[in-house]
């Protein structure tokens, strides 16, 4: 039992190495299958070029890259944080990471001094997109400058995402005083986000705070029921508490909630470990 509690003080989402979930989280095809003839200039009343651009970058990545630039070639100034946000997008979907963090970065630069919003989203996918390839200490530059400038903006919500992230990126480079204090600050801006919640969870524990990380698992277990992530660290909670049968249950929606995730394949191994749950007696 000592060696499964001793491995369970270290895992949790902050471990994981993979993409962070973007602003837009891409959808549909990503083989870069033909797109549709090209729109035509809209109209006021039609919907804008960005909008055009960023569905084709969802859908047929390849295609918008070649738009982005084309768009991205044709202006200047302050109106090319738009193109770089699409061409940008578009290289997230096909996973290519340094040239998407490249051109949210030359957008975000680009954008106008006072439209703070847009500043902010890329800002932070430009941040996203450095996490996603394991620059925590080069992910925090972006970040800062997406959290002031969703602070201009009052924008709550982007202020917690970006928190988010940049706990991530602090935990990874081993600063959890800071991580914790962006983490309360999500928790605040963004109280609905269960993934700050999650997180703020896996921290408390990893810091040994257990009645914290026991009531911040819980929110995020209303928030995001579904999410076999909250699931797993549950389980890690209650087995760090000594509540094996909690962690047990835990463990095993987290399978049933999403059976083919990584969480589930980590959940089956924690209760194989323990092995048959034990019997009550009669």
């Amino acid at each position: 039992m000592s060696l499964i509690l001793a491995m369970l003080a270290q895992v949790g989402p902050f471990t994981t190495t993979g993409a962070p979930e973007p602003l837009r989280p891409p959808q549909g095809r990503r083989d870069g299958a033909a797109a549709p003839a090209a729109p035509p200039t809209p109209a006021p009343t039609q919907r804008s070029r960005l909008e055009y651009c960023l569905d084709s970058a969802t859908n047929t990545p390849v295609d918008a890259i070649d738009d982005a630039e084309t768009w991205r070639d044709a202006v200047q100034g302050s109106a090319l944080a738009e193109p770089n946000l699409c061409l940008g997008s578009a290289h997230a979907r096909l996973e290519h990471w340094d040239e998407a963090e490249a051109a949210f970065l030359i957008g975000r630069d680009m954008a106008a001094e006072n439209d703070r919003e847009l500043r902010a989203k890329l800002g932070a996918m430009a941040g996203n997109a450095a996490l996603a390839l394991g620059g925590w200490e080069r992910a925090l530059a972006p970040l800062d400058m997406a959290l002031a400038d969703a602070k201009v903006a009052s924008d709550l919500k982007l202020t917690g995402e970006v928190q988010i992230d940049r706990a991530r990126a602090l935990v990874a480079l081993k600063r959890e005083a800071e991580a914790s204090d962006a983490l309360i600050e999500a928790r605040t801006s963004a109280a609905d986000n269960g993934l700050a919640w999650l997180l703020s969870a896996t921290l408390s524990r990893r810091q040994g705070k257990l009645a914290p990380a026991q009531a911040q698992i819980a929110t995020a277990a209303e928030l995001a029921p579904r999410d076999p992530e909250v699931g797993l660290e549950a389980g890690v909670i209650a087995m760090l508490a000594g509540n094996e049968a909690a962690a047990r249950k835990s463990w095993q929606s987290a399978i049933a909630t999403a059976p083919a995730s990584e969480a589930a394949a980590t959940a089956k191994g924690y209760l194989a470990q323990l092995g048959e749950a034990p019997q009550s007696k009669p």
